[in-house]
């Protein structure tokens, strides 16, 4: 006996399986990632770095550098001492070296006598001067006394009470002691040139008196020179170029290196960045700026822009381009930009010449109509 079939009703349809309907949901979800989200975002994203784009410059065309000075001295003589020795760190107003001072403290002996001389001529001058008025006051006396005498003598020739020879020995005498008068008052009048017009002057403010004290000030800064002093906070090299008993020639000393010990900065230390010209368009002073040093690898320095320089590098150049021949080739400038470090940032030691790395945060934005 054949088994009954079992049919169906023709509304019922058998269920796809719950792994394709969960396929097509998958497929249609990753349609709208790809078609919608991605280019949205796509669209951000472009927006965004083209927003941003150009506020950030940076350049690995840097290098740290520090104030640095070849430490010497103006007067000329035998080193007698060292004080300091390679890589010793010292402050403002240490001892670097010494010139041998005795030369010095004998010129400057030799100004002290000759102001004292200086000063006891002047005063010798004021006193003479003196004497010279009262010469001149007695001669003024004898003259007058000749009058006298000659006008008496005058008379009495009339009635020939006296001889002719005693009237003319009267007037001659007369006569002579008026020259001596004079004589003596243009000897004073020079006298009283000599001391500036002013018998009763101050001797230390007399010329003279200013030019020998102008010999022991300058005898003296000699002196004092013979001790050389760091100028400012650092670290002292190339000491070994000077040693004790080398002959300092003050011209020539910071040239040759063998009459100075080289000083650099640890307290003033900038970065240099040679930065292309397209860079600059919106870099301007004040702008902050993040300094990675190649000797330091992950450490960040900040800082800011403390100047743009007003010429590019090779403006100073020994022998600039020739931009008007007909071999002119257009390349890209460097200009040079000084980072200022900032001394909360310095947890590691900066030494002048280090490589380093800089990005500066112009703080321009691009606006949205520039795209149209």
């Amino acid at each position: 006996m054949a088994e009954p079939v079992l049919k169906l009703a023709p509304s019922l349809k058998p269920a796809k399986p719950r792994t394709a309907t969960l396929t097509d949901a998958l497929r249609k979800r990753m349609r709208f990632i790809l078609l919608v989200v991605v280019p949205v975002i796509a669209v951000i994203t472009g927006l965004v770095f083209y927003m941003m784009g150009g506020r950030y410059v940076s350049t690995d065309d840097a290098y740290v550098h520090a104030a640095k000075l070849m430490v010497s001295t103006d007067v000329s003589g035998l080193v007698g001492e060292v004080d300091v020795h390679e890589g010793q760190a010292v402050k403002a107003g240490d001892v670097l070296f010494r010139v041998d001072p005795r030369q010095f403290q004998i010129a400057l002996d030799n100004a002290k006598a000759n102001l004292a001389q200086t000063a006891l001529s002047l005063q010798a001058m004021k006193e003479d001067y003196r004497r010279m008025q009262q010469d001149i006051a007695a001669q003024q006396s004898q003259v007058e006394m000749d009058e006298i005498t000659f006008a008496r003598d005058a008379a009495m020739l009339k009635t020939n009470a006296v001889a002719q020879s005693t009237y003319d020995q009267a007037h001659f005498t007369l006569e002579g002691d008026k020259r001596k008068l004079d004589s003596l008052s243009k000897l004073s009048e020079v006298q009283l040139a000599r001391l500036g017009g002013n018998p009763d002057f101050d001797v230390t403010q007399h010329p003279q008196y200013l030019q020998a004290k102008g010999q022991v000030d300058e005898a003296q800064r000699q002196l004092d020179h013979t001790v050389v002093h760091a100028p400012f906070d650092g670290v002292v090299t190339q000491v070994d170029a000077l040693q004790p008993g080398t002959y300092l020639v003050a011209q020539t000393a910071a040239l040759t290196n063998t009459g100075a010990v080289a000083l650099v900065a640890t307290g003033d230390v900038w970065v240099d960045a040679n930065m292309k010209e397209t860079d600059l368009t919106h870099v301007k002073t004040g702008d902050k700026v993040k300094v990675w040093v190649d000797t330091y690898p992950g450490h960040v320095w900040s800082g800011t822009v403390e100047s743009i320089a007003p010429a590019a590098g090779s403006e100073f150049s020994i022998l600039p381009a020739q931009n008007s021949s007909g071999n002119w080739v257009k390349v890209g400038q460097r200009i040079p930009v000084r980072v200022r470090i900032d001394p909360k940032s310095e947890k590691l030691q900066l030494r002048a010449g280090m490589s380093a790395t800089v990005e500066i945060d112009t703080g321009h934005r691009r606006a949205l109509s520039e795209l149209f």
